[in-house]
């Protein structure tokens, strides 16, 4: 039997239990296959849609979850059926089969069990039917659930790349990988176990694989979500950061294996074309475009309505391990109580454990006209983020965030701790040099808090076309910053220093100009 030759171009396979579009032409039903939870799903979309427009051999390995691409499968006609199984020899998107996947209607399980599983059989479908079928040079991994792939790659010569999106990671046996029907027996030596295993079969029945940790081991490269969140790890901070992917991370970094890479918004969230929105605005009119939202927002909210009112949103949930809500409640009544006759205003638009105790301080001050705490609501969260002026995200650490990054396309300014994402996103605002985006403060305490919240009710007395000149100036710098397109560009680069060739027929420094044409973004 003849063995068929290696594409000229290199091949690169995407692993993502997440996404949010395919570009046509990639297979049937392209346009039909969105599932996200979160900001994998966007960086996963831009990263295929740029390498396939720019002509380079693309696939993409996905759960099949038929429900959430088709909506209700027994409503499609036979025509429709017969086009979504239908599956090209040359097809570009490359679906797990398993009933666990075709009747779920989110991306993740709230039950651990449940979500283990999940990625296991979406790990053994790519390692057994997959990657034998596309045969690629380098594979593209995302978190914990797809953190076995990498040992295997590794074990079949394949390069791999694996993202850090959290640092959230499990463990489970090799046994259980095993009855999955995964044969770990091949790339066991790959894998990082919880403890030193004297062979295969102690390892198999008695030391369990950190996941997580697998794919930072076995990965010939990997990234993080921010270069300051992989600094920090590297550093020694956050406790909370298991010792296993701290060690490992660091490896990778004293190697050279290693990048930090921003994830940027989703491309909906626009103040031009967002349709929450009570009044669409740009830079032109960006002034009566926040008032008009802002109005909207208060009266929504059962707020005091004043357009003059200094509004700051909190859009985060309300999570104190992470997220800093405690340095709220420790500074929300002083803040509304010593600007009140300036009419300071909090909006919440989140949930969390922190919750009720948000909610006792308003309930216990009567501060029911200046602030209001509501559930998390989509449309509600784009209509806060038109009608405040200030963004609130005291983190103690972040991966990437993506409200800070957000906030600044609607002209709100983003009031945040200095670390991880949050650093390398945030600059301070300097008026004199005209540059920066918001305020940020080094010391992770309420009195480090409320003096960053001093610094933006300063910037907010400032006469209104001072104001104006800033905001419009920070809208512009942020949509081309905070671009998918310039994530991409990054991956990409890190993909041919990885093969050591072009994705493309070029030189390298002409293919990544040819990506930056294609992606709209040459001379930027």
């Amino acid at each position: 039997m003849s063995v068929k030759s290696k594409p000229a171009k290199p091949r690169i396979l995407i692993v993502t239990p997440e996404i949010t579009y395919l570009p046509p032409g990639m297979g049937n039903m392209s346009q039909r296959m969105s599932a996200k939870a979160g900001g994998m799903a966007d960086v996963s979309a831009s990263l295929v849609s740029a390498l396939f427009e720019l002509g380079a051999d693309v696939h993409v390995a996905l759960p099949n979850y038929r429900r959430m691409f088709q909506g209700d499968v027994f409503s499609l006609h036979d025509k429709e059926l017969r086009k979504y199984h239908e599956v090209l020899p040359d097809s570009h998107i490359h679906l797990a089969e398993d009933r666990i996947f075709y009747y779920r209607e989110q991306v993740y399980s709230n039950h651990s069990e449940e979500s283990m599983r999940i990625a296991l059989v979406f790990q053994r479908e790519v390692i057994n039917h997959i990657v034998p079928q596309v045969r690629p040079d380098l594979i593209h991994c995302n978190d914990w659930m797809t953190a076995l792939i990498p040992a295997m790659a590794r074990r079949r010569g394949i390069k791999s790349l694996f993202t850090v999106h959290n640092i959230h990671t499990r463990q489970v046996s090799l046994a259980r990988v095993e009855e999955c029907g995964i044969d770990a027996a091949e790339f066991w030596m790959n894998l990082y176990f919880c403890g030193q295993p004297a062979n295969y079969y102690h390892a198999r029945a008695y030391v369990p694989v950190d996941l997580l940790t697998s794919g930072i081991f076995a990965a010939h490269y990997i990234n993080t979500v921010s270069p300051h969140f992989l600094w920090e790890i590297v550093e020694g901070w956050h406790s909370v950061v298991p010792d296993s992917v701290r060690a490992e991370l660091r490896n990778k970094h004293v190697a050279g294996c290693s990048a930090g890479i921003l994830n940027a918004p989703d491309p909906s969230y626009d103040p031009a074309t967002d349709d929450a929105l009570e009044l669409n605005f740009t830079v032109k009119n960006v002034r009566e475009g926040k008032t008009v939202n802002k109005l909207a927002l208060q009266r929504e909210l059962q707020l005091k309505v004043d357009a003059d009112a200094p509004v700051f949103f909190w859009p985060s949930r309300l999570d104190p391990v992470q997220k800093g809500p405690q340095l709220l409640a420790e500074i929300l009544h002083g803040m509304v109580s010593d600007y009140w006759e300036r009419g300071l205003q909090v909006v919440v638009v989140a949930n969390g454990p922190y919750q009720q105790w948000i909610e006792k301080i308003v309930a216990d001050f009567e501060l029911n006209e200046r602030v209001s705490i509501v559930d998390f609501d989509e449309r509600l969260s784009r209509l806060a983020y038109a009608g405040s002026d200030f963004m609130m995200m005291p983190s103690l650490f972040e991966p990437c965030g993506l409200p800070q990054m957000t906030a600044p396309l609607y002209g709100s300014l983003p009031v945040v701790h200095a670390t991880g994402g949050l650093y390398d996103t945030v600059q301070p605002l300097d008026l004199a040099e005209s540059t920066g985006n918001g305020f940020r403060f080094d010391h992770y305490t309420a009195d480090g808090f409320r003096w960053a919240v001093d610094q933006a009710m300063a910037f907010y007395e400032l006469p209104a076309e001072a104001k104006d000149v800033q905001i419009r100036r920070i809208m512009v710098e942020s949509a081309r910053q905070f671009s998918h397109k310039e994530v991409a560009r990054r991956y990409i680069a890190i993909y041919e220093d990885m093969l050591e060739r072009p994705l493309v027929e070029k030189e390298s420094g002409e293919a990544i100009k040819a990506i930056a044409e294609s992606l709209g973004q040459a001379g930027e």
